[in-house]
C-alpha cells in the first residue's frame, strides 16, 4: 500500500476516502489474485443490508465471483453466524464465531485507535442496522410509502416491547439516511456479482429489483419532510 499511496501522491496518514477505498481494493485484488493461483473464486461476504445501503468499495469488496450472502439481511448474518457456531462448529470455531457475533460491525479500513480499539464503527456512520432492515423489508416486500414506513418504525420501536427503543426523531435520521443512501448507491447493484436468493426479497438487478442507476431520491425525501412538518 505504501508504494501504491507513493504511486497517486496520497500522504499514507490521511486516512481519508481515498485512503480506505484503496485498502478494500487491495484486499480484493489480492484474494482474487491468490484465487487465481488456487483455480478457485472469491466468494463475496457482503450482505442485503450492505447493498441497500451501498456500504461497499465500489469494485474493492463490492465485487466478488459469487454473493452468497446477497439476499440476507444483515441482523440476520447474525442470528446464522450465532446459530453455525453453537450447533455444526468444533470448540474452536465456535469461539471464534462467537467472538465475531460480539465484536462491532466494522470494514476496519483505517487504524485501530490507541487502545486497540476499532476506531471506524459501521452503525455508528449509516445508522442501526436493525432500523435498515426494518425500512428495507417494508420497501421490498410491500413497496409502502416513507410515511407508512415511519410510522410503522415508530410503533415498531416504541420501546413497549423486548426490543431496543428508538425516538421518532431517531427514525427520522436513519430514514432520511436509508432513502438517500438507497437511491445513490443503486449503480453499485446495477453491476452487482450473482448470487442465491434465500428469503422473500432480493436487490439482484437480473430479478427482483429493476431501477435506474441516475433515479432521483428527492420525491421520497421530500415526503419525509412533509411527514414532519404535518
Amino acid at each position: 500500500m505504501t508504494l501504491h499511496f507513493s504511486d497517486i501522491g496520497h500522504d499514507i496518514a490521511v486516512h481519508d476516502l481515498t485512503y480506505e477505498n484503496a485498502q478494500a481494493r487491495e484486499r480484493t485484488q489480492i484474494l482474487m489474485d491468490i484465487a487465481g493461483q488456487m483455480v478457485g473464486f472469491v466468494v463475496g461476504t457482503g450482505d442485503l443490508s450492505e447493498l441497500a445501503l451501498g456500504w461497499a468499495t465500489y469494485n474493492g469488496d463490492h465485487m466478488s465471483m459469487y454473493g452468497v450472502n446477497a439476499s440476507i439481511p444483515k441482523t440476520l448474518v447474525r442470528h446464522l453466524v450465532r446459530w453455525a457456531a453453537r450447533n455444526m462448529a468444533d470448540e474452536a470455531s465456535r469461539l471464534t464465531l462467537l467472538d465475531i457475533v460480539d465484536t462491532p460491525i466494522s470494514p476496519e479500513l483505517i487504524p485501530a485507535d490507541e487502545d486497540g480499539n476499532i476506531s471506524q464503527v459501521t452503525e455508528d456512520l449509516v445508522g442501526p442496522y436493525e432500523l435498515h432492515d426494518f425500512f428495507l423489508y417494508y420497501v421490498l416486500r410491500y413497496g409502502f410509502t416513507p410515511q407508512k414506513i415511519y410510522y410503522l418504525a415508530c410503533k415498531a420501536f416504541d420501546g413497549t416491547g423486548n426490543g431496543t427503543a428508538y425516538t421518532e426523531e431517531t427514525i427520522r435520521k436513519w430514514l432520511h439516511t436509508f432513502y438517500r443512501r438507497f437511491f445513490a448507491q443503486q449503480f453499485k447493484r446495477s453491476c452487482m456479482p450473482d448470487g442465491p436468493k434465500v428469503g422473500s426479497c432480493s436487490l439482484s438487478p437480473r430479478g427482483d429489483w429493476c431501477m435506474p442507476s441516475d433515479a432521483s431520491a428527492t420525491a421520497w425525501l421530500q415526503s419525509l419532510e412533509v411527514e414532519n412538518e404535518g
